[in-house]
């Protein structure tokens, strides 16, 4: 059959499922490890691990860097919106794209994060974060795994752009 008809379809979305799949194991691996600190630690809590890493229980009430944490609660529900409408773009754009493997790896990061933390905004009313870095008694704001997905998912992205415009 032609290419994009009935088969072209199938196959399309044949090659999203390793990424949706990988999607899927980020989501769980976020809210595991969200589970745990929830689970273990109150508000505040930390447990040392390193002379530079501790493991302490933040709520995020914003966005990333707690940017509009204290913007009064609207801010819930247009983070909460922004992660469901860029999810959809994503899987939009993974069906559209699945032969580029570094640029759908990226977007399953992405989409694995977004959404790991559209699930604590819908559960909790806030993002757990957890993973604090810290160095010379600077401390890098906490963040969790769906963060880290997305800053790996974002570094692809930028890679998978350098290397496309290297080759035309």
């Amino acid at each position: 059959m032609a290419r994009g008809g009935k088969f072209g379809a199938r196959s399309a979305s044949a090659g999203m499922v390793p990424w949706l799949a990988l999607a899927v194991m980020l989501l769980i691996a976020d809210q595991f490890t969200k589970v745990l600190i929830l689970g273990y630690y109150h508000l505040g809590d930390s447990t040392y691990v390193t002379s530079f890493f501790n493991v302490v229980r933040v709520h995020n009430y914003g966005a990333a860097f707690s940017f509009l944490a204290g913007a009064g609660g609207w801010q819930r529900w247009f983070f909460t919106i922004l992660g469901l409408v860029a999810a959809g773009v994503i899987v939009w754009m993974l069906k559209s794209h699945p032969g580029q493997r570094l640029f759908s790896f990226a977007m399953a990061c992405i989409l694995g994060g977004a959404i790991g933390n559209v699930v604590d905004r819908l559960m909790h009313g806030y993002v757990v974060d957890f993973l604090d870095f810290h160095w010379s008694g600077m401390h890098f704001p906490a963040f969790n795994v769906a963060d880290s997905a997305i800053t790996v998912g974002a570094i692809a992205l930028i890679l998978d752009e350098l290397l496309r415009v290297r080759k035309s």
